[in-house]
């Protein structure tokens, strides 16, 4: 008879990068029962082809780990709303303080060793010539935006809070308390709705019109005396548009600058003497109210395609222009100047403007800040009124867009993100409960 019998087993596992397996020590031998032979119960139990061995598993994490997964949303139906930030805080900047210093730096020691280049324009005080047709679309746009927002308005019923700046698409206000008015208390954030202009749809931003551009910061004492425009016509005129109303200095050879904040004008006498030319294109005019006439059936779908177009490319132009032409935007309020450098008056009534003795804390301005977009509730059918507990199933849209889109526009993709149509919106408050 044998005494015994010793099997040693190493468990590995070859096809997996960076794993090596191993049997403890004193738990991977096997020792066969001398008596197996004795009875065919010990040979069934020793016999068995199914053998439970102890493994321990060694892993080396700088090994494994050697790819990013990387999640993707692909339902872009579900997106946040734009973020409203408080009026205590400072808006964020654009590009980061850190990165623009580090461009800076990064840019000086690229100047350091290089011959200094000319400016270009528009830094030089000419125009960019092929900006130009750019500035009369997005002039023309904005024109013919407010006409036809007009003429839906007779069609399309357009409700505004009488205590604060929240507007509503749709024949009846929205029941949500959201109010942030005066007296929001008494009214429980409850809206007393009442109807609604073209300017509570197209938020009016002004902005000082500069005779020049180039010219020194205005101060605090002619604050009075240079008129206000809107900005996106001051951006059009600085742009190359010619209004008589709105006189601008146009240079036709570059400044010649003497300091980083002084420069003078190059000589132009030896040019010949400039013929005044009409616009490029015919400048539109403004219907007034009284001349306001309500569309046909035939004609409301096309006129609400016809002003989703006017919003998109006013849109698309303006933010065009604004990669050369640069417009600032204070921190603290909405208030904006078209130009390199802002204003200085001291105008902001904005939290703590005491601290800054009412100057204006100038940035980099976005899209948004030029036109601003009015973001409303995204009526699904106008015949039913939306439900004050299903608040968080319904999606949101601007302004402009949702006019229309009740008005019978085709809905544009870029739109569909926040207005959440995929989302199955609960008939009932009790049906919503039980969602997961």
């Amino acid at each position: 008879m044998a005494s015994g019998i010793t099997m040693n087993i190493i468990v590995s596992v070859p096809s997996a990068k960076g794993i090596t397996t191993a049997a403890p020590r004193d738990s991977h031998f096997l020792k066969a029962n001398p008596l197996s032979s004795l009875s065919s119960l010990h040979s069934l139990q020793y016999g068995s082809s199914m053998l439970r061995v102890p493994v321990m598993i060694r892993m080396r994490p700088e090994r494994f780990c050697q790819y990013v997964l990387t999640v993707r949303n692909e339902v872009p139906q579900n997106a946040d709303f734009p973020r409203q930030y408080s009026r205590r805080v400072k808006k964020p900047f654009p590009v980061p303080i850190l990165e623009l210093r580090r461009a800076a730096r990064e840019r000086m020691k690229k100047m350091k060793d290089e011959p200094r280049k000319p400016m270009s324009a528009p830094k030089n005080g000419l125009l960019v010539k092929n900006l130009i047709p750019t500035a009369y679309n997005v002039y023309n746009a904005r024109i013919t935006l407010i006409n036809n927002l007009k003429k839906l308005l007779k069609v399309v019923p357009v409700h505004a809070c009488g205590w604060c700046s929240e507007i509503h698409v749709g024949p009846v206000g929205h029941p949500f308390k959201s109010c942030k008015g005066a007296q929001t208390n008494i009214r429980k954030g409850l809206h007393e709705w009442s109807n609604a202009y073209v300017e509570d749809i197209l938020t009016p931003i002004e902005a000082y019109h500069l005779f020049d551009r180039l010219g020194r910061r205005i101060t605090h004492d002619e604050r009075f005396q240079i008129p206000r425009i809107p900005a996106v016509v001051e951006l059009c005129i600085q742009a190359g548009v010619e209004i008589p109303e709105f006189p601008t200095k146009r240079r036709r050879k570059p400044i010649i600058r003497i300091g980083r904040k002084e420069f003078i004008d190059a000589d132009e006498s030896e040019l010949p003497d400039e013929v005044p030319e009409g616009p490029l294109k015919p400048l539109l005019a403004e219907i007034p109210d009284e001349e306001t006439v309500a569309p046909l059936d035939n004609e409301l779908v096309p006129l609400a395609e016809e002003t989703l177009q006017a919003w998109e490319r006013m849109r698309i132009g303006a933010k065009r222009l604004m990669r050369m032409y640069k417009v600032r935007v204070c921190g603290y309020c909405p208030e904006v100047h078209v130009g390199a450098q802002g204003h200085k008056a001291q105008n902001c009534g904005a939290h703590k403007h005491q601290q800054r003795n009412g100057q204006h804390g100038w940035q980099s301005a976005v899209l948004d800040d030029l036109i601003p977009p009015r973001f409303v509730w995204h009526v699904p059918d106008v015949n039913v009124p939306l439900d004050r507990e299903l608040r968080n199933f319904y999606g949101q849209a601007p302004a402009v867009v949702e006019i229309c889109i009740q008005a019978g526009a085709a809905l544009p993709e870029q739109y569909k993100s926040t207005m959440r149509l995929d989302v199955g919106i609960p008939s009932t408050s009790k049906e919503a409960d039980m969602v997961v």
